[in-house]
């Protein structure tokens, strides 16, 4: 049976499966691998002999060869060279003025490669710092940002507990942790008690949310009233330890009943209230900080629920008028009513009895639109007074534009005035 080992290639860093044959090893073995970065030099601190869940038999590759002296004297110089590294990149970025924090240092076992691991509070602009390790190593140079989670695991810290973090331990991915999850443990919402070493929600969080998540599904909502086989009872709290939740009964007496024992007691038919999740728009801003920043641009949007629709039979304010038509019907209906309204007034014109309508002289009897006289306006825009024939059109009070297709010269039954000779 083939056997496979745990090899990781820092401290307290993530653990990467190979096949140990033909070579039988043990325990804190250095061995050689070969990855995609070139060769490996590592660790081994896990052996096994079937893969963990999530990993693919056809990625595993097998062991290059185990450590010799020489190699183990190899890496005991890159560690040297890392530190030596280390202060001259602090003393370049103090140079620089550069605002972030050097973290780590990693070299590769050939010496191809020299990866800085930094936090920073933004984005930095480091080429200047690159080029001066490219000058002074003459190898390929890596500025890699990381965050405080990961800063924490490389250096290591003691938790509020008293004990080694849990990232520096044995944890090797970070989950997402958020402020629901310290609600649904009804913990204190103080970031003192909540936060860890790095300033961000505490890990151990996350641990039993699937057994919290199954408890709240399980138990009634606190503080509302049901019905019972022993008379109505309000709920005051639960207890997930015990399986349990205490209530209240008219007289006042508190009772302790079992989720089960409760479960037979209520009564059906009964409206259920669903419990909304908090959204992060619910978050104050200093609890807010304490999660990851890509948990908390996800937060609003998962955790928003699209609105209830509303029922058929829900009655309408003022009566129930019956649906709505479409927009094409309504059009057709403004155009009949239009219609049916110039149709009343055409008759109501052409009545000729109709005592309260004076009469109107005739056509002919009208005078002549070109007799009447014209009133002209008596001063243009910003009260200043507009010159006689100074040829500038007349604009309209209703600020539409003139129609081009009227003529400006003057009219058929209109004659030019004859002008004065001196």
């Amino acid at each position: 049976m083939a056997q496979y080992v745990g090899v990781s290639f820092r401290r307290q860093g993530q653990i990467y499966f190979f096949l140990s044959t033909p070579f039988v090893l043990s325990l804190h073995d250095m061995v050689l691998v070969k990855t995609e970065e070139g060769i490996g030099f590592g660790e081994i601190v896990a052996l096994r002999d079937d893969l963990p869940e999530g990993v693919d038999p056809e990625t595993v590759k097998p062991i290059y060869r185990p450590a010799t002296a020489e190699d183990i004297a190899i890496d005991r110089e890159n560690r040297e060279l890392a530190s030596e590294a280390r202060k001259y990149c602090q003393r370049s970025m103090a140079r620089l003025h550069l605002d972030m924090k050097l973290v780590d240092v990693e070299i590769y076992f050939d010496k191809s490669k020299m990866i800085f691991y930094f936090t920073a509070p933004g984005r930095v602009d480091f080429r200047e710092l690159v080029k001066d390790l490219v000058r002074n190593y003459r190898t390929r140079i890596e500025l890699r940002q990381i965050g405080v989670r990961h800063e924490t695991q490389m250096i290591g810290a003691l938790g509020n507990c008293g004990q080694m973090c849990c990232c520096r331990r044995y944890l090797r991915r970070f989950e997402p942790v958020t402020i629901k999850m310290a609600k649904d443990q009804n913990l204190f919402l103080n970031p003192a008690k909540i936060s860890g070493v790095c300033g961000r929600l505490l890990c151990c969080l996350a641990y039993e949310k699937d057994n919290y998540a199954d408890f709240q599904r399980r138990a009634p909502k606190l503080g509302r009233r049901y019905m019972t086989t022993q008379g109505p009872m309000k709920t005051l709290r639960a207890n997930m330890f015990r399986d349990s939740v205490s209530v209240v009964t008219e007289n006042g007496e508190e009772l302790d009943f079992s989720l089960t024992d409760w479960a037979a007691m209520v009564l059906p038919d009964q409206p259920r209230v669903v419990a909304q999740d908090d959204s992060s728009d619910d978050v104050p801003a200093e609890l807010a900080a304490l999660m990851d920043p890509e948990v908390r641009g996800q937060g609003g949007r998962q955790d928003r629920r699209p609105k209830p629709m509303r029922k058929d039979n829900r009655p309408r304010q003022g009566g129930d008028r019956g649906p709505r038509p479409e927009r094409s019907e309504r059009t057709d209906r403004s155009e009949r009513a239009e219609r049916a309204d110039r149709h009343d007034r055409s008759e109501r014109t052409d009545r000729p009895d109709r005592p309260d309508r004076p009469d109107r002289p005739d056509r002919q009897d009208r005078p002549d639109r070109a007799e009447r006289p014209r009133p002209r306006p008596e001063s243009g825009e910003g009260g200043e007074r507009r010159p006689e024939g100074s040829g500038q059109p007349r604009e309209r009070r209703d600020g539409r534009p003139r129609d081009k297709r009227r003529r400006s010269g003057p009219r058929k039954d209109q004659a030019p005035k004859p002008t004065e000779q001196q």
